[in-house]
């Protein structure tokens, strides 16, 4: 264990919400969920102005939109993100060569390793040093980039972690190294990394509660509720022992969440909603770690605690939440579910770096489906659903030659998403908030102008282009 506070925790707050506030002049001080906005879409990340009416992330947002139905519900610019996560990734490094990305907006610094390693070395107080190069650090990403960061600053990771959860939203603590026990003591167990709710409950049928609970227990106690790995590794965590040192680019293998249920499940309609659950949770954090992947894994684990795993290679790396989702439901279907399902975990391994071809594939499968969607709704007897028969022309297709004829192509519709960045031949830049009815609806504002105009367009209309963000400052 460090006698310094010397490594830092960096969490942006409310990253992606943050982006499009800063971003979208109207949208600032209001409630912004961003997420994925169909049937089975799930938050993301919300606001703190969202929070306020008990939206969360991975919360499904057919719930948020009943508890803050005058959000902004906006689909994820990952593009934005990465842009701005590239900045404040640049100012770390700055600090010092060991940087850990933990995602687009967490990483870990080891400031110890960086040029203000022996002026920490030798001043008499180097507490108050790194608390000035932290608040240093939080002023140039609000200046670069105008959102706000919370920073956790310790003797080890664990308590670098605790220490910027504690600071929320947009402040900064700093643990003393000797302080740990003291600090974690009164918290819940839930607090330490890897107690999950099936873990809390078993902990909390044998009394305890508290992570001054967890280390009065000790290790023979522990080890006998959670096993021998789990049970050290929380006493550890309980007592404040962490020596893990912070790795630069770490490459992680595969990107995962499971659940374990308190009543085994059985009902497969059941589990088949947990799988689209948990495999939304999975892609929101593949998403936010900038990756795409090409093999999605399910987990099941029975009532009589086997465990089995499926997988499917696809094609090529993705990270399309629709892509994921369904190839997980297949693989739901090859396994056997009677008697109960106790655990279930969607992952994708074979890791790629974030491609932005990606983000457009579930907006032309999602297009390609309504418009299947609109043949199915077709008339049986074959008519129009303008009201005309079968072999009847319509009359917008009865222009000159080359205007429409029987053998021209029917132009795609185009897909507009709420949220996204567009820009107009007459009235410049905007982003749409939302389209339906053979119509599109664009604010014309940029992140540096005031509040904007509100026009509707028909969404074919040529004028209009889709475009890349903007930088959230001016050059």
């Amino acid at each position: 264990m460090r006698s310094l506070p010397s490594i830092i925790h960096l969490d942006m707050d409310a990253f992606f919400a943050s982006v499009e506030q800063a971003a979208k002049p109207s949208l600032r001080g209001k409630p912004v969920l961003v997420g994925g906005l169909g049937g089975r879409g799930v938050v993301s990340t919300a606001s703190y102005e969202a929070r306020k009416f008990g939206v969360h992330s991975a919360m499904p947002m057919a719930q948020a939109r009943r508890l803050c139905p005058n959000a902004a519900f906006l689909t994820g610019r990952f593009e934005a993100y990465r842009r701005v996560s590239d900045l404040v990734m640049g100012l770390l490094r700055e600090l010092s060569p060991l940087v850990e990305p933990l995602s687009l907006d967490e990483a870990f610094v080891d400031l110890a390793a960086g040029p203000y390693g022996p002026a920490l070395t030798a001043a008499s107080d180097g507490a108050a040093l790194v608390l000035a190069l932290a608040e240093d650090l939080r002023a140039d990403i609000e200046r670069r980039t105008g959102l706000t960061a919370s920073v956790g600053a310790a003797g080890s990771k664990l308590m670098a972690k605790i220490a910027s959860e504690q600071a929320k939203p947009d402040g900064l603590v700093l643990v003393p190294p000797g302080r740990e026990r003291a600090v974690l003591g009164p918290m819940s167990v839930r607090a330490l990394p890897g107690v999950g709710p099936a873990t809390e409950q078993v902990l909390r049928r044998a009394g305890l509660i508290t992570v001054a609970d967890l280390a009065d227990a000790g290790e023979a106690e522990l080890v006998q509720l959670l096993g021998r790995a789990h049970g050290a590794g929380v006493l550890q965590m309980a007592l404040g022992l962490d020596d893990r040192p912070v790795v630069p680019d770490r490459d992680a293998k595969s990107v995962s969440v499971e659940d374990t249920f308190e009543v085994d499940l059985a009902d497969r309609d059941r589990i088949l909603h947990e799988v689209d659950v948990l495999a939304a949770r999975c892609v929101g954090r593949l998403r936010a770690a900038g990756r795409s992947g090409r093999t999605v894994v399910l987990k099941v684990r029975r009532f009589d605690f086997s465990t089995l795993t499926r997988s499917e290679t696809l094609r090529g790396p993705t990270d399309d939440e629709t892509v994921i989702t369904d190839t997980a439901r297949r693989l739901a279907a090859q396994v056997d579910v009677t008697g109960g399902v106790r655990l279930l975990g969607v992952g994708v391994s074979q890791l790629a770096d974030y491609t932005q071809e990606d983000l457009f594939a579930q907006a032309v499968r999602e297009a390609a489906r309504e418009q299947a969607e609109q043949r199915e709704a077709e008339p049986e007897d074959g008519s129009e659903p303008g009201g005309s028969s079968p072999g009847e022309q319509p009359a917008e297709a009865s222009g000159e030659p080359g205007e429409a004829g029987e053998d021209a192509e029917v132009p795609a519709v185009r897909r507009w998403m709420p949220g996204q960045d567009v820009t107009h031949t007459e009235h410049g830049p905007g982003w749409v908030q939302g389209s339906g009815v053979g119509r599109v609806t664009v604010r014309f504002e940029t992140p540096w102008s005031g509040p904007g105009r509100v026009r509707t367009f028909l969404v074919d209309d040529p004028a209009l282009e889709p475009a890349r963000p903007l930088p959230l400052r001016q050059e």
